[in-house]
């Protein structure tokens, strides 16, 4: 079919090219003026000669075409008998897939019916494992003691079947209660096991020199038995935790109120007393501290070594009072040491509850302070009996330092539960070392300076200031107190009064100037030695020091070299107003000046030498306001030595002679 229809096409295509030929021919002939008569005979013989030579053409190839025929007969017939072929694979290959479809929809079907069929199977295969009760689960409980690991293992399936089944219950499954009843007697025997074992550990606290924390461990080991009873019980695990509690708070006020007093007794018998204020006069029949008690601590204003219960000794043992018996120590080692013991027993108490009664927050505070509110009160009621009829205001400040130290230890170790009670304590020493303080500070306010002797070196009231305030300001540095910063400004100021008024019984300048440096100067090296440089103390008294050491300088220079020094500094005067001929009246008395300097200099330098030294105890303190004496007059020497006139100043002594001399007095300390 498909040669038949391209051989028809091939015929209209020549004919159409014929007739286009036909077409261009005829315009030609049209063009060119032939005769169409006479052009169309001729056509007609060339179509006839065509038509006799096609003739032949055809009668000699007529057994090919006759093959032709019969071949594409043949092709004709092959096709169909294909084309048939092909239409019974079509139908055959559409029954084919619909059967391919439909065994996919069963394969999904019956994979969706497995899938299902495991999800239930693994569902109630769980169920199943979690609703029966084995006979190994029940022996284990009946038969096994409770120390045994078996034990805590089988325990710990009981509770997740008790808890299941109390869970399906509320889903009505049926098969709850086919199991309730032998669970629930399980539950009472494992109860009733564990009730009798954590009363035994409870009990063994109360033993006469227990130690708490073994039976404490072994109940940390074994606190799912606690959990068990909580999880289904709660009226017996609330007497459980009472029962703790109740031996706990015994335990810990009998023997917080045995150590309490036997570590009291080893107390200093001399404390200091109302009488021993910082302003208050010493004299040789009552000193601040009688002679037995002078062995162990200079005064009641300077620490010592009193200050190493903040540093070495803030976590060291606790003071065992039967073996020390012959010691006797200052209150805040005996303060630290029960406190010490309040920190590590509190805080390994708190954890304690926290894990084995499984309490966070403030439950586990209520639980922590049933157990050691009542020792923590005896505690804050022994602190305010002695309080209160404290002056020792290094101990009062130690001891409120060692509160803030053993509160930021707490908080390290995650316990709060003692902030309350380091609360309550601070606001307890806090008052009356202000009390204490205020009177140092009028005693020294109402001190007579007339009573005292009139002695230009340090004065032992200035001596007490300078060890307690660097005692303060030392211990103060890591926890900076408002409070006590406004009493140390309170008390420097009514110092530095107090010096002033004692510096007034002297009548001569100089006198006055001596003994404000010595006081001064001992004051700023005490600060220097215990505190910063830079304190604020340290920095007011160096500022006083040098203001009064300039104008000393001046004071004692002026006897030896007073003319020299006033006549530089009236020439200067005079040549800063542009006075010159005021100066010229100067140069006779220059002359004379310079006459009298060059024979009395080297005495007056030894003179001036022994003066310093002998006017001040401290050595190094006489050195450099010698040194300082000598640069002053080595600068009015300059000074002078440039208004004199040539003439004159070819007599005056040279420099290097006096730079020569003057290194005999440099001292090196």
């Amino acid at each position: 079919m498909s040669k038949l229809s391209r051989t028809g096409s091939l015929e209209e295509s020549k004919s159409q090219i014929q007739q286009n030929l036909e077409d261009e021919v005829v315009q030609e002939i049209l063009k060119t003026g032939t005769d169409l008569r006479h052009y169309s005979k001729q056509i007609e013989k060339e179509l006839k000669e065509v038509e006799n030579k096609s003739i032949q053409d055809y009668i000699k190839e007529s057994q090919n075409i006759a093959s032709l025929h019969n071949q594409i007969s043949a092709c004709d017939q092959i096709l169909e008998r294909m084309e048939m072929m092909l239409l019974g694979f079509q139908s055959d290959l559409g029954s084919i897939s619909s059967e391919i479809l439909s065994l996919q929809r069963k394969s999904i079907s019956m994979s969706q019916e497995l899938a299902n069929r495991q999800a239930i199977r693994g569902q109630l295969s769980q169920f199943i494992d979690d609703m029966v009760v084995p006979e190994s689960l029940i022996t284990g409980i009946l038969d096994c003691n409770v120390t045994d690991k078996d034990f805590l293992t089988h325990l710990q399936v009981l509770n997740h079947k008790l808890s299941f089944v109390k869970e399906q219950s509320f889903k009505e499954s049926k098969s709850c209660w086919d199991v309730r009843d032998i669970l629930e007697k399980l539950k009472i025997k494992a109860m009733t096991k564990i009730r009798t074992y954590l009363l035994e550990q409870v009990y063994k606290f109360r033993k006469p020199m227990a130690n708490y924390q073994v039976p404490q461990n072994v109940l940390l080991k074994n606190k799912f038995f606690y959990e068990f009873i909580l999880s289904n019980e709660r009226n017996v695990a609330q007497e459980i935790c009472n029962e703790y509690i109740d031996t706990m708070s015994k335990i810990y006020f009998s023997y917080f109120k045995s150590y309490s007093g036997r570590i009291m007794k080893l107390q200093y018998e001399e404390c200091a007393t109302k009488d021993d204020l910082m302003g208050i006069e010493d004299t040789a029949s009552r000193g601040l501290f009688h002679k037995t008690s002078l062995k162990h601590k200079t005064t009641v204003f300077s620490i010592g070594n009193r200050g190493n219960v903040l540093a070495q000794q803030l976590e060291a043992p606790i003071i065992v009072p039967h073996a020390q018996m012959k010691n006797r120590y200052p209150f805040e080692a005996l303060f630290r040491s029960e406190q010490y013991a309040v920190v590590d027993n509190a805080c390994r108490e708190y954890l304690f509850v926290s894990e084995f009664f499984m309490v966070r927050g403030q439950p586990a505070l209520d639980l922590f302070n049933h157990i050691m509110g009542k020792t923590l009160s005896l505690l804050t009621k022994n602190l305010e009996g002695f309080v209160s009829e404290c002056y020792d205001m290094i101990a009062l400040f130690l001891c409120f330092h060692l509160i803030l130290r053993y509160q930021l230890m707490c908080h390290k170790r995650c316990v709060p539960a003692l902030d309350k009670y380091w609360e309550t304590l601070q606001g307890i020493i806090l008052p009356r070392f202000e009390y204490v303080f205020k009177l140092n500070i009028n005693s020294i306010r109402d001190c007579d300076p007339t009573k005292f002797n009139k002695e230009m070196g340090p004065h032992y009231i200035t001596r007490r200031y300078a060890e307690f305030s660097a005692a303060l300001v030392g211990i103060s540095e890591n926890f900076p107190n408002e409070l006590v910063n406004k009493l140390l400004a309170e008390l420097q100021e009514e110092v530095e009064l107090f010096i002033l008024r004692m510096a007034g019984i002297f009548p001569q300048r100089k006198e006055q100037l001596i003994y404000l440096i010595n006081n001064y100067d001992m004051v700023l090296n005490i600060i220097m030695e215990r505190t910063r440089d830079n304190s604020k103390e340290a920095e007011s008294f160096r500022a006083r020091l040098t203001a009064k050491s300039t104008e000393y300088v001046e004071e004692i220079l002026s006897p030896h070299f007073g003319e020299m020094m006033q006549f530089v500094k009236e020439c200067e005067h005079l040549l800063e107003k542009g006075q010159q001929e005021e100066f010229k009246k100067y140069e006779a008395k220059s002359l004379v000046l310079v006459q009298n300097f060059s024979v009395t200099w080297k005495k007056s330098l030894e003179e001036l030498n022994r003066e310093v030294l002998l006017s001040f105890p401290n050595l190094v303190t006489g050195s450099s306001l010698l040194q300082l004496a000598l640069t002053q007059l080595v600068q009015y020497y300059h000074r002078f030595h440039k208004l004199l006139t040539p003439n004159i100043r070819t007599q005056l002594t040279n420099i290097h002679h006096i730079m020569v001399e003057l290194k005999k007095y440099k001292t090196v300390y």
